[in-house]
Parts: structure tokens; C-alpha cells; sequence
């Protein structure tokens, strides 16, 4: 079977891996096959040990590869917002002494000019994506192949992570025998199926809540503006149960899965579950109501840290709420805790497909779906991120080519950066002043 026609979406996540295969067919998008295991190797969204890592990587793909009956070589992984940079860049080129038609090489080459600019070391460019096009002043150009002109002109976004995350992700699906055909920062993959077209446009904050952290990332005219982490998740909401009732992690677990709610209040109170404590001999009898109790205080913790930058940054009046998605979104009830900490609508996406009816599947079906949508020009920005890199002495971008190859390059004529201020440097707007905060701020960021 040719697997040309088909994505597949890699979720390297903190309990689970999963691997989602989807088949793209007249436009539309189905899914053939799903593979999860347990994590290993992995913390808080973040690879610690390659090896296990890979191991891990390549059961789930074995599953997923016997259930679509093909085999898998390239994915599309998710890279985690961990220390998430994001930042609008420029680029021009002059095409020619005369007008000429543009090229695809020529738009690379922009796409190139456009990166150029002073990144540390330690960090490493994960997505460029190209806003628009400028042909000899004439702007809004969302493809400039085929027209004629001198100047060639881009503006867009980079985003950026710390290199270790990007080269642990990188050596471990190597290791497992996979290519990676495109890198995908997770909320922006996230936004391709848990938001609809007016959320997108309009504004609204996804919150993906994993088992080691939980991700508050804001998306506003179809684009990831910000992303914030909170470095807690399901795993310290099992933690504490395991903690306060005395009992071990696994048993803790499944209380969490089987009996948990996220408010106390809606909770049964007459309701007993038997709980094994270490050092007993017989079980213990506790309510649902107050396994409950201790589930609500950790998870409103973790809302009502995130709460503050997203306040500050007006992200909380888009029109758009607050959407749950992730293993965590699962609890009964947290719709109603997120309702009453950020005091806006919350729903909760849950995915509809056959075998992934649970929210932690969404980043999976994000990927392939992010995938299945970029279209040409996205297609090229990607290769230009994957096969370029950053000369520290000259500080302009060098394409991985081989000894033998040459690639003409037209210098760039301008390229301008303007420091943005990160959301550490926003300030709180001022009481009843959040939509006119979050514009001001997002205008100057991205006109």
C-alpha cells in the first residue's frame, strides 16, 4: 500500500505515546489506525533518556502499523511549549536586476533572509510561518509563484524552543527508525481541531491538560500567540491522592480514573470506596466526596496559576472562552472548576473518530490533521526550517547541502527584526479594560 497518501501524527507525551495514521482522500480525512504505549524515557512532555524513548516510540508505531496494515516511516511530531519563543520576522530579496517570474527557489530564498537574525545558541528555529508576500510594493500576497517583479518581499512568525527539546526529540524518532516530515509546535496543532473557524479567528485559549504539565496557549486570527506552562498535571493529581489516603500510586490512579470529580460539590456524598492502605490488612472506607475534595484543590491550583498570565495578557476577553482538551479533561466536572476560577465559557473537545473518543487523543488527530492542511507554501517553509541552519560567524542561514551541490543565493536587501515584548514583560491591564489591553498588546506584535 502506498503510504504517500497517508500522515501520521507522533504524541510523545508523558504516560502514553501515541501514533495516529489518517488517510487523505478527496479532501477528507480518515483515520486508519491508532497505536499508543506507555511512555518511557519521557518527563513532563520532555525527552530525558533517547533510548527508552525510542523503544517506546517503536511499539506504538508497531501497533498503529498492524491496525492500518501499512508501514511507517515518515511522522509528524509535536514539539511541547516548554520555553516556547515566538516572533514576527522579515525578509526581502531582489529577484533580479530586471522583472522576472518568481520561483519557488526565489520564495525560499526570502524564507531564508527572512530568518536571519541573531538566535542563541541554545535555542532552534521549530516553524516559520509566512504571513504574506510583497511583489515590488504590492502587498498581501499569499503566493508570489508565477508573478513577475524586482523585490521580493515576506513577513511571518518564527517560532522557537530550546535545542535540547528539538535534538532529544529529533535522535529519538531516529533512533526508532522514522523520519520526521514536519515539526509542529502541539498547540498549534491542538488548534487545527479542537477550535472551530470563529474561535480561530476571534480568539480563544486552548488549555491541554497532560499528565506532567498542563498548557495554556492563546490562539487569535489563526495563529498561536502565546503559549505559558504549569509544570503540574494528572500526575500530581494521582501523587496527592496517593499521598493523603496512604495508598500506593497504582491504586491511586485507578481511584482517580473510575471515581474522581472535579468539584466536591456535585459529587455523591453517600456514596463509600473501598481503598487499600499500605499497612493495613483491611481496606479503607472514604467518600466520593472526599476523593473529590483532593482532586479540586490540585487542579484548581494549576487554573489558578495559569489564570495570571493569561489576565495579563487580555487573553481571557477573547470571544472565544476557554477549550479543555487532554487526558485530564476527562474529569467529571471540570468545566464547571475552570467556569468559576477564569469566570468565562469552558468547553471541554473531546475527538469523535472510532477508537479515539477521549480527549488525549486530540494532539494525534491535530498533527495529521495540521499536516493533511498545509498547503504549498507551508510545505516549503517547513523544508526551509528542516534543511537550513544558522551561521553563528556570518549570522546568515546555510542550506544542508551536500559536498557536491551549490545553491545560488541573492542577497537580501533589508531584513529588519523588532524586539517584541514576551508576556513576562506585559503588563496587568487596568480593571474592565481587557479588550482594549489584549489589542494593543497583539497589534504591536503582530500588524
Amino acid at each position: 500500500m502506498d503510504n504517500s497518501e497517508f500522515f501520521v501524527g507522533l504524541d510523545i507525551g508523558t504516560n502514553s505515546i501515541k501514533v495516529v495514521v489518517a488517510e487523505s482522500s478527496d479532501d477528507r480525512l480518515s483515520i486508519v489506525g491508532v497505536g499508543s504505549e506507555r511512555s518511557e524515557g519521557v518527563s513532563r512532555g520532555v525527552i530525558v533518556d533517547i533510548d527508552k524513548a525510542a523503544g517506546a516510540i517503536k511499539k506504538a508505531v508497531k501497533k498503529a502499523e498492524t491496525q492500518a496494515n501499512i508501514s511507517i516511516r515518515d511522522v509528524v511530531v509535536g514539539i511541547s511549549a516548554n520555553m516556547l519563543q515566538i516572533e514576527k520576522c522579515q525578509g526581502m530579496i531582489a529577484v533580479g536586476s530586471q522583472s522576472k517570474e518568481i520561483a519557488e527557489n526565489d520564495v525560499r530564498q526570502v524564507m531564508l533572509a527572512a530568518m536571519v537574525q541573531n538566535l542563541p545558541s541554545e535555542r532552534e528555529v521549530v516553524s516559520l510561518i509566512p504571513k504574506q508576500f510583497s511583489v515590488d510594493g504590492f502587498n498581501n500576497i499569499r503566493d508570489p509563484r508565477g508573478m513577475i517583479g524586482v523585490r521580493l518581499e515576506m513577513t511571518g512568525i518564527i517560532y522557537t524552543a530550546p535545542k535540547t527539546i528539538v535534538h532529544n526529540t529529533k535522535k529519538a524518532i531516529q533512533k526508532a527508525g522514522l523520519n520526521i516530515i514536519h515539526k509542529v509546535i502541539s498547540p498549534m496543532a491542538l488548534s487545527q481541531v479542537v477550535l472551530n473557524d470563529g474561535e480561530s479567528d476571534f480568539g480563544a485559549v486552548i488549555i491541554d491538560m497532560g499528565a506532567g504539565q498542563t498548557t495554556a496557549s492563546v490562539v487569535h486570527d489563526h495563529n498561536l500567540k502565546l503559549s505559558t506552562v504549569d509544570f503540574e498535571g494528572g500526575d500530581y493529581v494521582t501523587h496527592d491522592i496517593s499521598v493523603v489516603l496512604n495508598t500506593t500510586v497504582e491504586n491511586a490512579n485507578q481511584l482517580k480514573l473510575y471515581y474522581g470529580n472535579a468539584s466536591a460539590d456535585k459529587s455523591a456524598t453517600d456514596e463509600n470506596i473501598s481503598v487499600e492502605v499500605v499497612g493495613k490488612n483491611e481496606p479503607t472506607m472514604i467518600s466520593e466526596e472526599y476523593l473529590s475534595e483532593i482532586i479540586e484543590a490540585r487542579l484548581n491550583q494549576v487554573f489558578t496559576r495559569l489564570q495570571a498570565p493569561l489576565e495579563d495578557a487580555g487573553a481571557l476577553s477573547l470571544p472565544g472562552g476557554i477549550v479543555l482538551t487532554g487526558g485530564v479533561a476527562a474529569t467529571p466536572n471540570i468545566e464547571d472548576l475552570a467556569k468559576k476560577i477564569f469566570d468565562v465559557k469552558v468547553r471541554s473537545y473531546v475527538p469523535t473518530q472510532m477508537g479515539m473518543r477521549y480527549p488525549s487523543y486530540s494532539l494525534g488527530l491535530g498533527l495529521v490533521t495540521y499536516a493533511s492542511r498545509l498547503n504549498d507554501i507551508g510545505v516549503i517553509a517547513d523544508n526551509v526550517v528542516n534543511g537550513a541552519t544558522i551561521d553563528r560567524n556570518s549570522n546568515r542561514p546555510q542550506p544542508q547541502v551536500a559536498p557536491e551541490q551549490t545553491m545560488e543565493r541573492p542577497e537580501p536587501i533589508r531584513q529588519t527584526h523588532e524586539d517584541q515584548p514576551t508576556e513576562q514583560e506585559t503588563t496587568t491591564p487596568e480593571k474592565g479594560k481587557k479588550t482594549s489591553k489584549f489589542k494593543d498588546f497583539w497589534s504591536r506584535f503582530f500588524d
